[in-house]
């Protein structure tokens, strides 16, 4: 029974030769009897340290006693009052370095999968109709959202639960945000997953604007001063891809990661049906080492390709979750590390034929505390790849900030807000996840979506 404690209760995945073929979840859930098993692991701490690390703040063990009394409904509930996204967070969120982190049986042994917990209860809910949409009386005052990400569904639905008014207004045609078009469906199920977790958010009256691009469409400014709304959060999430600057970057076959998942996610080139094709080649590089790098990896090895990972510093300070690496690994993904791209060489049509790349070395930590990538003179080498994918980062798209006034911006472009409320330099508007901070995690989007919803309802409250 201790070595049966000390140890996660295993979960069930698609064999990698399977699903490196088709797009279906990889991870396959908890069965009710092995979600009961690994509930019995936790220890119900009186300072459960994990909830401290979990930037929405749930009930960590209480949902987890419920789980254990197979009170599922219960679960479900508890886990409603601080998220709206549980079966999206129980899949995509980092709890390695989060709650699970602080776990104290991984201390000697291995964390209580809390995340794959918080998946079993969101799916069950789902699966058994639960109402989840409890909220107060309406209070007739309006608030204005901006994106249906993670950060904007948050902040939304914390609000409608207090009784606000709230609107979401959309730029892309359908409500999820990077939810939607930027995570492949082996990781997150579109139809099944995200599509709910919009749609409860939406019965606690909260309505979705879709096509709507702020700063085209219509203005912050004109939100306010025109339509009625008391406050605004800025949730639109950082979309505009980096690039390395190096020649060749402009070639046919050359990708942001955004465009490349984007078409595939939620314009379905993955599928032949959809008129909405991609020409992937049959050997691919991916620039990068994050969780996004291993998304795009993953769907191009999907779609039929060979597919390197060029990344260059070593496996040990890879970005991307050690899950996603594992898996990545298994499917057949070969990893290039200590290299970068110097160039990118192109045909007499224009089109990739080659990547020249430079042998790299680690230096002494840099700002970010990681080893410092250093070339080795001489060491330059072609790889033989017809698509590239840049995946090097996002940054906010700067047209709401350009067309707000009294919105400020730092040199990144990044919104300026405080950390505590997400208020911004102009009165009345806030702002949370990759729009202030740049790429982060879904699960930090949601907590500011979170922080700025007390906010706002604090500042209304006293008007």
């Amino acid at each position: 029974m201790a070595n049966d404690r000390m140890m996660k209760t295993p979960i069930k995945e698609q064999e990698p030769g399977v699903r490196a073929h088709n797009f279906k979840e990889v991870c396959l859930g908890y069965t009710e009897d092995e979600a009961v098993k690994e509930a019995g692991r936790c220890l119900n701490c009186k300072k459960p340290m994990c909830v401290t690390q979990c930037p929405v703040t749930i009930s960590i063990p209480d949902f987890i006693a419920r789980v254990k009394e197979k009170d599922f409904e219960g679960a479900a509930k508890i886990i409603a009052k601080s998220s709206a996204l549980p079966a999206v967070c129980g899949r995509v969120c980092p709890q390695e370095s989060q709650c699970e982190g602080k776990c104290v049986l991984g201390i000697k042994g291995e964390a209580v999968s809390i995340g794959k917990l918080e998946r079993f209860v969101a799916d069950w809910s789902r699966e058994h109709n639960i109402d989840l949409s409890e909220k107060k009386p309406d209070n007739g005052k309006k608030v204005a959202v901006i994106g249906s990400g993670p950060s904007g569904l948050t902040c939304a639905g914390d609000l409608a639960k207090l009784g606000y008014d709230v609107t979401i207004f959309e730029a892309l045609h359908e409500a999820g945000g990077v939810l939607v078009y930027g995570i492949p469906e082996f990781r997150l199920p579109k139809d099944t997953v995200v599509k709910h977790e919009v749609e409860n958010v939406k019965k606690l009256g909260v309505k979705i604007e879709t096509d709507v691009i702020i700063g085209k469409t219509i203005t912050i400014d004109q939100l306010i001063e025109d339509e009625g709304f008391e406050a605004v959060f800025i949730g639109s999430g950082a979309g505009l891809p980096k690039f390395m600057g190096i020649n060749g970057e402009n070639l046919n076959g050359v990708f942001s990661a955004n465009e490349f998942l984007t078409r595939n996610n939620l314009m379905k080139a993955f599928k032949n049906d959809y008129d909405t094709p991609i020409k992937i080649g049959k050997k691919v590089a991916v620039v990068g080492g994050g969780n996004v790098a291993m998304d795009a990896a993953r769907m191009a090895l999907r779609l039929g390709a060979e597919v390197h990972i060029v990344y260059r510093r070593s496996e040990e300070e890879l970005p991307a979750r050690a899950e996603e690496v594992h898996h990545a690994k298994e499917e057949g993904i070969i990893f290039n590390l200590l290299n970068n791209p110097v160039e990118i060489l192109g045909d007499e049509k224009g089109w990739v034929k080659g990547m020249k790349c430079i042998k790299m070395k680690l230096g002494e930590p840099d700002a970010s505390g990681r080893r410092r990538p250093v070339p080795i003179e001489g060491s330059e080498f072609i790889i033989d790849v017809d698509t590239v994918i840049m995946s090097l980062g996002t940054s906010p798209n700067p047209l709401i900030s350009s067309t707000t006034n009294g919105l400020e911006v730092n040199k990144r472009k990044c919104i300026i807000a405080e950390e505590d409320t997400g208020l911004t330099t102009k009165k009345g508007v806030y702002a949370g996840g990759d729009a202030v901070t740049g790429a982060a995690t879904v699960i930090l989007a949601m907590g500011a979506g979170k922080k700025a919803a007390v906010a706002i309802d604090k500042y209304l409250s006293s008007k």
